[in-house]
Formats: C-alpha cells, structure tokens, sequence
C-alpha cells in the first residue's frame, strides 16, 4: 500500500525528535552528590576474604573523605578526622562493587559509595560543619602547558595529565577537561588559547556545553616548579591567578599538581560560602506551562533541552512538535515563576513573555 508523503514526512519528524532525545546527555547534577564512585583500594591480608573485609572498611574511610572534601568547607576534616570505619558504615546507604580482582592474601577492587544524606547532614550539623549540597554550573578548563619548547594545549603534557586524574569534574563546581580530539585540535590551537581567542574558545565552550571556559597556563619554572595563569569569568565569579607554585619532591609534575588542586579548591570554597545548604521548603504545586524554544541546530536543541533538564525546580519536559526553527514544549515545574526564571538563568536560559506567549532561549 503506498505511503502518502504527508505520512513519511510524519515519519520523518517523530525520528527526528527521537534522535535529538536520545542525543541529549544526562543533565549536570543528576548523579547524588552523596555517591561516590570509584574508590581504588588495594589491600593485603592472611587471606583473600580479609582482604577484601579489610579493603571495605578502607574504601568506607576514603569516600567519606571524598563526600567531606566535595560538600563541606574548607578545614572540616580536621574536625572528622577520628571517625571509624564503623561510624562511617552507619551513614552509607549502599557499597557496590565496580571491579575487583583477588589472590593469595590480597584485594585490588574500585568501589561506589552511597551515603544517607539525613545522617551526614546531621553529623555536620554535630561538628558545625558549614557545607553545600548544590553542583554549580560546569567550567570547561583548557589547560596549555607552556614550556621553553612551545605551547602545547591537546598535546600529553604534566599539565593535561594533572586535571586528567583531578576529578575535578565530580566537584560541586565541575571542571570539565576537553577530550582531546581532532575536533578540539582543529577548533583551537595552543596560540588561540594563548591569545584568547574568543570565537574559537567559545566553540569549545559550547562542544562541551560549558556554563563558562577558562585557559588556564602552565609554565615549568627551573626543575620543580610551575607558573600558573589563569584569567577569566566562571560561575563563581572572576578567577585572576598568576603564581608560583613550588613542590619539594615530585618535580614539575608535582608542581603542576598543586596549581591545579590550589585553582580547584578556590574555586569550590568560594561556591559552598555562597551557596551554603539550607533545609528544604515544603514542595508547592506541580504546575504546567508551554513554551517556544527556537533553536538554530538539532545539536544547539539538544544541549539546550539537557540544561532545561537539569534545571531546579523543573520536573517535567515534553516536546510537543518540533520542526526546522524551533520547537513547541510543555514543561512541568513546582517553583513560582520569578524562581523559574531565576534558576533557568543559571543554566545559561531565558525565560520571558513575548506577545503574551513564553519563550525560551539560550545565552
């Protein structure tokens, strides 16, 4: 039976609302901060089994070393620092295996962490430990090292390799290090990153979907120290850094390790001062609005779809039609509109009233 070409075109628009679905990522902030992942432990014991017994209560210490660094403000685990495995155990809701490996007296495994969000709030409250329990908005962080030889910026260098291991993606103010990849190298060079070049950072911003960027350089001074530079706007604020960090062992490497830790944790103590946690207010009621979202791109909507998502206050998005241009979108939230606004504000949208209608952009 032959198909009408008003039937295919149908076709043709639910794939293509389908695709752009499926293409969009997890929103920023979906995982709990109360998990950690990937805690590597590697313990030897009498044998396997108390090994891996042993090897537990040691990934219980290091997550909640990891949850107390990520939430709580700078010099809290001084004040944490006596506690127990045990104690540590009665404020996890769940331990799961990611890899393990096992011989004769020994465990080597990589482990995630869940904890009770009620019974670590209250073990802060205890101890009077200030912290937050809001992820801020991602910073893409261009690291170019800058050495004698000339600027490297996707090269492998001490200094892409520092932020590699940081975590520092999993912070409470991300910091997203670009792949990498033909598509980075063909979009910025080192000497663009050098020179600021905001079109072609901007391009990058927007790959990674970055509330902000900052190029941050790195230059070897003698065997055992780094200069770190770093100028620009991100989501807590202007960053102007221009110092000298020295390592007493570990060379460069090490050097480059303190830079980038030093740069992480200002910026995330200065997030959790301004963000502290506060208790949760009563939950108001669901409402429903439609809205217009214009878009140039399938990919500009799917990014712009995904911070929609992951906007607090917003718990339901659906896309009622969609075609070359812009699309049509009913969306579900339970904050007044003024928060609406606001909170989407800090995801890089706007939310305004245009003829009587909503639409919504990105900036």
């Amino acid at each position: 039976m032959p198909v009408s070409a008003a039937a295919i075109v149908a076709r043709l628009a639910a794939a293509f609302v389908l695709a752009i679905l499926c293409l969009a990522p997890a929103p920023v902030g979906a995982a709990s901060v109360y998990t950690i992942a990937g805690v590597e432990v590697d313990v030897t014991d009498t044998d396997a089994s108390a090994a891996k017994m042993k090897a537990i209560g040691e990934a219980q210490v290091k997550a909640w070393q990891r949850l107390v660094a990520r939430l709580a403000v700078e010099g809290s685990a001084k004040k944490l620092a006596g506690m127990k495995p045990a104690q540590i155990g009665r404020l996890m809701s769940s331990l799961s295996v990611e890899e393990e490996r096992t011989g004769p007296g020994r465990y080597i495994g990589k482990l995630n962490v869940t904890f009770l969000p009620d019974k670590v709030r209250a073990t802060f409250a205890k101890n009077g430990i200030a912290f937050t329990e809001k992820v801020g908005p991602p910073t893409v962080v261009v690291p170019v090292w800058n050495a004698p030889d000339g600027a490297v910026v996707w090269g492998e260098t001490p200094w892409r390799k520092v932020w590699a291991e940081s975590g520092a993606d999993q912070s409470v103010t991300p910091m997203i290090l670009p792949r990498g990849d033909e598509i980075d190298a063909q979009a910025l060079t080192a000497a663009d990153a050098l020179a600021g070049d905001g079109q072609k950072l901007e391009a990058i911003r927007f790959r990674y979907e970055g509330a902000a960027i900052l190029v941050v350089v790195a230059e070897p001074v003698g065997e055992n120290a780094v200069r770190m530079r770093a100028a620009g706007d991100t989501p807590v604020g202007r960053v102007m850094i221009d110092k000298t960090y020295t390592a007493e062992t570990g060379g460069v490497e090490a050097a480059a390790r303190i830079a980038a830790t030093r740069l992480q944790t200002l910026m995330t103590q200065k997030w959790k001062q301004e963000n502290p946690y506060a208790p949760p207010r009563p939950i108001a009621a669901s409402q429903t609005m439609s809205l217009s979202v214009p878009f140039a791109s399938t990919q500009e909507f799917s990014a712009l779809r995904a911070r929609l998502v992951g906007t607090p206050g917003v718990t339901g998005v659906n896309v009622v039609s969609i075609q070359p241009g812009g699309a049509l979108v009913t969306l579900d939230y339970q904050v007044t509109i003024e928060q609406l606004q606001a909170a989407l504000a800090q995801n890089r949208l706007r939310l305004s009233l245009v003829s009587g209608a909503w639409v919504l952009q990105a900036f």
